[in-house]
C-alpha cells in the first residue's frame, strides 16, 4: 500500500518536473513512510512513498524497473492472487514462444510489471486485487495508467496544457503549483445532494478520477480510455443451483476472499464493530489463520446505541486479541481537527474512520480487515426494501399525473418532513420507475429544495446516467439496487474516505466483501433468495453457525455519535461560520442557505444535521487548500 504520483510536461524543464514531483510526494509521505523514491527520464518523472506490507525488503522499493531497465512501474494496492501469477509468469507451456520471467524479488510489484510484459493491457483481465498503477515504456514512449475494478483505489489526474498528471490523492495534483486550480462548481448540486462527488468528476475543475475498471493509456500526447471490466451485468448464477447450493457458493467465495487478504508480512487485524459483516469477516479470519486474530472497536460509554457488548462477544467466540477503544465525545471532538486536515477530497462522512484507523495505528497494526460491501452486496440497506416495495407499486403509473401530484402535495401537508417531501416529488415525476425513485431515495434534498439553495444546479444527471446503465432483469431488482450503490454511495463515499482516512495514518484496510468473483456470484442470485422477509438473510444463511444468535438477531446500529448535539453546541461556532462563509460564493442562494442554518438551530424536523455537516466540511477543506470559486 502506497502513494504514486507522475508527471508529463513539454512545458516545464526535467529539473522544474523532478522538483513538482518531488513535492507531490512530500504532500505524500503520510500514505508511505518507508519509502520516498523518484524517477526521470527525458520528460516524464515517476514519483513513489511505499507502506511495506509485502516483501519488506528494499528491493521492493518504487519506482520499480523490469530487468532491461525498458518498464518502470509506480504501484498503489494489493494482488491477492500474485503468488498464482508469478508461478505462471515462471514457467511456459510446451510449443509456448513465451519464455519464463526471473523475479528478482518477491513483490508483488514485479508480478504486475511481469504479468504487463508478457499480456500487455489483457494483464487486467488476470488481477484480483485493489490497485493503481502507472507503467511507462521507455522505448515506446508509452504510459498506462490503470485502476482496480471495483475502485477500492482512487487514481486522480489532470491533462491539460501544462502536461499530464496523476496521482494516489487530489491534494498534491492541486498543489503541485502547475496551475492555479479552483473549485468546479458543476458539481456543487450534486455535492449537496449525496454528501460526495461522483467519478470522473472531482470537486476540482480540471481534475478527474479514473473510473473503476479503466485504464488509460497516453500516447504522442493523446489520451484514451477504454474500460475492462464492469460491475453492471447480471447473469442469473443461480438458476440450477438449489438454495443450500447457493449457500455454499457464497460460503467459500467469502472465505477465499477473507484467506486471499490474509497475505501479509506486517502485523494485520480487523474491525469489530459487532455486526454481521465484521463478525463474519473475523470469523472466518478465526478459521485460516495460524494466528491469534486482533480486533479493533471504538465505543463511547456516553451512547446508548454502543455496539462493544456485541464486539465483546465475538471477540470471546473467536478468541481474538481484543481491543476496545473507549473514546468520551470530548475525546472524538478533540481530534476531530485533525480528522478534517486529514481529508483528501470533502465529503459528508469520514471522521469516524480517522478515529478507529488512528487507534488501530496506534496498536501496532499496519493492516485491517474491513466489512465495508456486505450491506450493498446482501441488500442490507432499508433502500432495498423501498424499493422492492415500490416495484410493487407499478400501479401508480396508471393514474393520471395531475392526481398523483395531488396526492403528493396533501401527503406533505400533513407529514411535514423529509420523507413527506420526497414523496410529493416522486408522486409528481412523469413516470415513476427505478430511475427516477433510487436517486431520490439516496438524495439529502428534493430537487425543489435543492434549487432554493443553489442557482442554476441540476445534479441528478450523474446518478440518473449511472442507474440508467444499470442492466434489469427480472427477478433482479435488488441485483440492480446492489449494483446502484457500489457505482454511487460505496465507490465514491465509503471507499474513497476509507481510503483517505485509513492511509493518513499508514494503515491499509482491505475489504472481503469486494471480490469480485464473489460479487458477480451474488448479482446473480435472485430476489428471493436474498430477502423473502429480512435484510441480509442469504449471507446469514450461508455463514451457518459461525455467528452467534446474539449477532445474528441483533438490531441494525451502525457507528453512532451525537452530530445533532455537538452542532448546536460544542461545535456551534465552528459549524455558523462555515455556513455562513459558504453562502457568499456566488453559486448559492446566501438567504436560503442561511435560513437552512436557523431551520436547524430551531429543530425543525426537515433539517437534521446531516444536512448541514457536510456544508461545514466542504468550507473547511476550500479554506485549508485554499480553492477560490
Amino acid at each position: 500500500m502506497c502513494g504514486i504520483n507522475g508527471f508529463i510536461s513539454e512545458k516545464f524543464s526535467e529539473s522544474e518536473s523532478l522538483q513538482i514531483v518531488q513535492k507531490m510526494n512530500k504532500t505524500l509521505a503520510h500514505r508511505g513512510p518507508d519509502n520516498d523514491g523518484v524517477w526521470q527520464s527525458d520528460k516524464i518523472c515517476f514519483g513513489h512513498r511505499r507502506l511495506s506490507i509485502i516483501d519488506l525488503s528494499e528491493e521492493g522499493n518504487q519506482p520499480f524497473f523490469s530487468s532491461d531497465k525498458r518498464y518502470v512501474i509506480v504501484y498503489n494496492g494489493e494482488l491477492y492472487n500474485y503468488k498464482e501469477l508469478k508461478l505462471d509468469l515462471q514457467r511456459t507451456t510446451q510449443g509456448s514462444k513465451e519464455t519464463p520471467y526471473f523475479f528478482k524479488t518477491n513483490s508483488d510489484t514485479e508480478v504486475i510489471l511481469a504479468a504487463f510484459i508478457r499480456w500487455g493491457k489483457k494483464c487486467l483481465d488476470y488481477f484480483n486485487g485493489m490497485y493503481a498503477f502507472a507503467i511507462y515504456d521507455t522505448a515506446e514512449k508509452k504510459l498506462i495508467v490503470a485502476r482496480d475494478r471495483v475502485g477500492v483505489k482512487p487514481l486522480y489526474y489532470y491533462y491539460g496544457d501544462e502536461g499530464f498528471m496523476f496521482s494516489s490523492e487530489i491534494r498534491p495534483i492541486i498543489h503541485s503549483g502547475i496551475k492555479k486550480f479552483s473549485l468546479n462548481k458543476e458539481v456543487i448540486g450534486e455535492y449537496m445532494m449525496y454528501q460526495s462527488v461522483f467519478a470522473p468528476n472531482t470537486i476540482i475543475r480540471g481534475v478527474k478520477m479514473l473510473m473503476p475498471g479503466h485504464f488509460l493509456e497516453l500516447e504522442n500526447e493523446k489520451a484514451n480510455i477504454t474500460k475492462y471490466y464492469s460491475v453492471n451485468k447480471i447473469s442469473n448464477t443461480s438458476a440450477d443451483l438449489s438454495y443450500k447450493e447457493i449457500c455454499k457458493n457464497v460460503h467459500d467465495l467469502l472465505g477465499q476472499s477473507v484467506q486471499r487478504r490474509l497475505v501479509a508480512d506486517v502485523p494485520f487485524g480487523a474491525f469489530l464493530s459487532g455486526g454481521i459483516d465484521s463478525g463474519a469477516i473475523v470469523g472466518l479470519m478465526s478459521k485460516v489463520s495460524s494466528e491469534k486474530i486482533q480486533t479493533f472497536n471504538v465505543s463511547f460509554d456516553e451512547s446508548e446505541f454502543s455496539e462493544s457488548k456485541y464486539a465483546q462477544i465475538i471477540a470471546k467466540k473467536f478468541n481474538t486479541q481484543h481491543h476496545e477503544i473507549k473514546l468520551s465525545p470530548a475525546d472524538f471532538l478533540k481530534q476531530l481537527p485533525e480528522a478534517l486536515l486529514a481529508m483528501d477530497h470533502p465529503s459528508g462522512d469520514g471522521p469516524n474512520t480517522y478515529i478507529v484507523s488512528k487507534a488501530t495505528k496506534n496498536a501496532g497494526i499496519t493492516m485491517a480487515l474491513s466489512g465495508i460491501g456486505g450491506d450493498e452486496l446482501f441488500a442490507g440497506y432499508d433502500v432495498f426494501k423501498r424499493m422492492a416495495e415500490l416495484q410493487k407499486k407499478s400501479w401508480l403509473n396508471a393514474v393520471p399525473q395531475f392526481a398523483r401530484k395531488a396526492a403528493g402535495f396533501a401527503i406533505q401537508k400533513q407529514r411535514k418532513t423529509v420523507g413527506g417531501n420526497k414523496i410529493q416529488e416522486l408522486l409528481a415525476e412523469e413516470k415513476i420507475n427505478f430511475k427516477s425513485a433510487y436517486p431520490l431515495n439516496r438524495s439529502l434534498f428534493t430537487k425543489k429544495e435543492l434549487e432554493k439553495l443553489v442557482k442554476n444546479s441540476n445534479p441528478l444527471n450523474t446518478i440518473q446516467s449511472i442507474v440508467s446503465e444499470v442492466l434489469q432483469i427480472e427477478d433482479h431488482l435488488l441485483s440492480s439496487v446492489s449494483i446502484s450503490e457500489i457505482n454511487t454511495y460505496l465507490q465514491n463515499t465509503l471507499l474513497r474516505d476509507t481510503d483517505q482516512m485509513s492511509m493518513a495514518v499508514a494503515l491499509e484496510v482491505r475489504e472481503p466483501f469486494l471480490d469480485y468473483k464473489l460479487i458477480e456470484f451474488v448479482l446473480g442470485v435472485n430476489d428471493e433468495c436474498k430477502y423473502p422477509h429480512s435484510p441480509k438473510k442469504l449471507l446469514i444463511d450461508s455463514l451457518g453457525d459461525l455467528l452467534p444468535n446474539e449477532i445474528v438477531n441483533r438490531p441494525k446500529m451502525g457507528f453512532t455519535l451525537p452530530w445533532q448535539h455537538w452542532m448546536k453546541n460544542d461545535l456551534k461556532n465552528f459549524c455558523e461560520e462555515g455556513i455562513k462563509e459558504l453562502s457568499t460564493h456566488d453559486f448559492f442562494n446566501k438567504t436560503e442557505m442561511q435560513n437552512l442554518w436557523t431551520r436547524f438551530l430551531g429543530d425543525d424536523k426537515k433539517t437534521n444535521w446531516s444536512r448541514v455537516w457536510h456544508l461545514v466540511v466542504l468550507n473547511n477543506w476550500l479554506k485549508e487548500n485554499k480553492i477560490n470559486s
